[in-house]
């Protein structure tokens, strides 16, 4: 993942504000509970799977033909870069929960905001993890 992903992912996240819901925010809110539930040591290709459903219920939420692909291909990019990580990625997890208060608040710029930080870290500790192993 690079910029250009990131900055849609982040586009996307502010567009999906608008038409959320609640039955969208408890979703969204049951997978990041879902993610935080697994063990990070032993279960953590399963964890990264399940936090990376949040680009997919997003891509629901915002049902654009354009960007809700665009979002469901996070979903298959950031279990990869998760597993690279690592276990070292689970406070990401916990941190969703402040992506989720802002879309629940309408506060389309903070979300994205927050989706933003959240990516661009994960690709930081991305490119730590593959440079590490070299």
């Amino acid at each position: 993942m690079n910029e250009g992903p990131i900055e849609v992912h982040a586009m996307a996240t502010r567009i999906a504000c608008q038409p959320m819901t609640s039955r969208h925010l408890k979703a969204l809110g049951d997978s990041v509970d879902q993610a935080s539930c697994l063990s990070a040591r032993s279960q953590w290709d399963r964890k990264a799977a399940a936090h990376a459903e949040i680009f997919n219920l997003l891509a629901d939420v915002v049902d654009d033909p354009v960007l809700a692909p665009i979002l469901s291909g996070g979903t298959g990019c950031l279990p990869d870069l998760m597993t690279v990580v690592g276990p070292a990625a689970d406070g990401m997890i916990a941190s969703s929960r402040r992506l989720l208060a802002h879309l629940g608040a309408g506060a389309a710029d903070e979300a994205a905001l927050e989706m933003e930080k959240h990516l661009r870290g994960l690709h930081y500790m991305w490119r730590l993890a593959r440079n590490s192993s070299e």
